[in-house]
């Protein structure tokens, strides 16, 4: 027989940091894009992910429905997971984009904890100091005037809009890792497509819906924002391809670990074409939640490879 080829060492990682990049640069011409709805943003994203995944339903055959016992659950993760990219779309317009990028990797520390509550998994005293460091790191982007008196600096427009955001980005991760629970809990037996399938349909009908209630619904003003309308879908969609790639050629631990790159290009991006450079409280408040999301990570990566360990002796 013909032998396999072997996997190029660190594709995984590179993958992962390739999808990191194409997260931010969309982060970034969301940032650019003026009177236009993160709501509508986020429905022609949906727009590109149904594009992509039709084929793909039709080639492995898994139907648009799903097992009937699995359905509910699809709709939920449809439902949580397309709320969390319109509540983290407004949080990229109305706070700055290292900000809202940070307050994102708390998901894998909420997930722990909701884990806990719902799968009942295992949750440590290590996982409950990753949430306090987590929950430290927010408080220092948030910056509370109770807590850092009336003039907080190194925000953009108002404070309320600051708070707004802040509010917008957490439930926009505790929805993404509510969604990260159901797809653990439904496991293997649904297809990853129809699983981007339900989260692509649900996410356009939220939206139209929400569109027409807000009154919000125009077609961009200028060519330079219809243009990044189409790159925020196709770099959106590349880098969840690229993180998908990644998670199936690489352990999971490394992959959480480097997706960190996420908070670096946040941070580079901002300060070359956004003209904002981040106050230390933000810096303080990233190493927190980097800290938190990688220590949260290596635990289970450390977890899974002994569990393997074990069913191999």
């Amino acid at each position: 027989g013909t032998k396999k080829k072997a996997a190029c060492p660190g594709l995984g990682l590179f993958y992962t940091i390739l999808s990191a990049f194409l997260f931010s640069v969309a982060s970034l011409f969301l940032k650019k894009i003026e009177d236009i709805h993160s709501v509508e943003v986020s429905a022609f994203r949906c727009v590109f992910q149904m594009a992509f995944v039709l084929p793909g339903l039709i080639y492995y055959k898994t139907g648009f429905l799903g097992p009937k016992g699995k359905r509910i659950f699809l709709f939920f993760r449809g439902f949580l997971g397309s709320t969390a990219m319109v509540l983290l779309y407004y949080a990229y317009q109305v706070m700055p984009l290292a900000d809202a990028t940070v307050i994102t990797f708390t998901s894998p520390v909420f997930t722990s904890l909701l884990a806990w509550i719902f799968l009942k998994e295992k949750y440590s005293l290590w996982d409950l100091l990753f949430t306090l460091f987590a929950i430290t790191g927010v408080i220092l982007i948030a910056r509370p005037p109770f807590l850092f008196g009336s003039r907080v600096t190194g925000i953009e427009g108002s404070y309320s809009d600051h708070l707004k955001g802040t509010i917008a980005a957490i439930a926009s991760t505790l929805s993404a890792a509510s969604t990260f629970v159901i797809i653990r809990k439904v496991g293997k037996s649904v297809h990853y497509f129809l699983s981007i399938w339900y989260y692509a349909v649900i996410g356009l009908i939220g939206c139209i819906i929400a569109l027409f209630v807000l009154n919000e619904w125009r077609l961009p003003h200028c060519g330079r924002d219809r243009v990044f309308l189409i790159l925020i879908g196709l770099l959106g969609l590349g880098g969840q391809i690229f993180l998908t790639k990644a998670l199936q050629i690489e352990k999971a631990g490394p992959v959480s670990i480097m997706k960190t790159m996420d908070v670096v290009f946040a941070f580079i991006l901002q300060v070359l074409f956004l003209n904002h450079l981040p106050t230390w409280w933000t810096v303080g408040g990233a190493l927190c939640v980097v800290a938190s999301s990688s220590g949260t990570a290596i635990r289970k990566w450390r977890h899974s490879v002994k569990k393997a360990k074990q069913r191999e002796i």
